[in-house]
């Protein structure tokens, strides 16, 4: 059972990681500016989910063929930038949270939680940006599936830990937000509390680990751009993708310590 839990969570990360690429390419823009509308040679979006959800390759683009097509390669690239691997990093990532936690109610959340957070990191990658059209809508959408997971028997956490981790961490990064500004971004203190319910869900321990785990990481990044000279101290660099990774190690031991 645990094997077949952990093939299907793996293919559910795969196919949700190559839905990823378009939503990031549009998501990817400075604050000032509107979402794009056009893949990067101008073809207008349509398609599922307004076209919002796609590949990272424009149909019309691909559709080229002979010197049209050849024309079309040269100016104007047919697949997005991409700064994730998404199908790869999706299937791994929730194969990983999968034998982890077993098939528990929460499996569900976070599988569903995942490719947000992926989205997340890349755009963040992208653009160091991390748009509140996701980072609000995934903390309330963690508060709200949590709280259906633990009204199911067999789960292996609180609800009341995850509403209390939320509130915790939102309000820790808000309070380093506050002290330096520069040092942490608003919209890393807006992710944390998606970030803090989903550790909080398995108890302060977890919280705790998981929320090193991203400085941790963070960290050692910052130190290796300044090691290889691509960075200072004061250099600024996108801090949500190790969040998430750090609450995704987070989570991943709290779900194998609630066995």
């Amino acid at each position: 059972m645990s094997v077949t839990v952990i093939v299907l969570a793996a293919l559910w990360g795969a196919a949700a990681g190559l839905l990823l690429p378009r939503a990031a390419h549009r998501l990817s823009v400075e604050p000032e500016e509107e979402w794009r509308d056009a893949c990067p040679s101008g073809h207008p979006f349509t398609g599922f989910a307004r076209g919002w959800a796609g590949t990272g390759r424009c149909a019309r683009c691909a559709g080229g063929s002979g010197a049209r097509g050849a024309l079309r390669t040269a100016v104007g690239p047919a697949t997005y930038t991409k700064t994730l691997p998404y199908p790869l990093v999706g299937a791994l990532a929730c194969a990983a949270l999968a034998a982890a936690t077993g098939p528990r109610p929460e499996l569900a959340v976070w599988l569903l939680l995942t490719p947000f957070a992926l989205l997340l990191a890349g755009v963040d990658l992208r653009v160091n940006r991390l748009p509140d059209v996701l980072t609000l809508p995934l903390a309330a959408g963690a508060a709200v599936l949590l709280g259906a997971a633990d009204l199911l028997p067999g789960n292996g956490g609180s609800w009341l830990g995850a509403l209390l981790g939320g509130a915790g961490l939102g309000g820790v990064y808000l309070l380093l937000h506050l002290v330096n500004p520069d040092g942490m971004a608003f919209g890393d203190v807006k992710l944390s509390p998606a970030l803090g319910a989903a550790l909080g869900w398995y108890g302060f321990p977890v919280l705790f680990i998981g929320t090193f785990a991203g400085f941790l990481l963070g960290s050692l990044y910052g130190l290796g751009r300044i090691v290889v000279g691509r960075g200072t101290r004061r250099s600024h660099f996108p801090f949500g993708p190790f969040m998430i990774a750090g609450a995704w190690l987070g989570v991943l031991i709290g779900a194998l310590g609630a066995r």
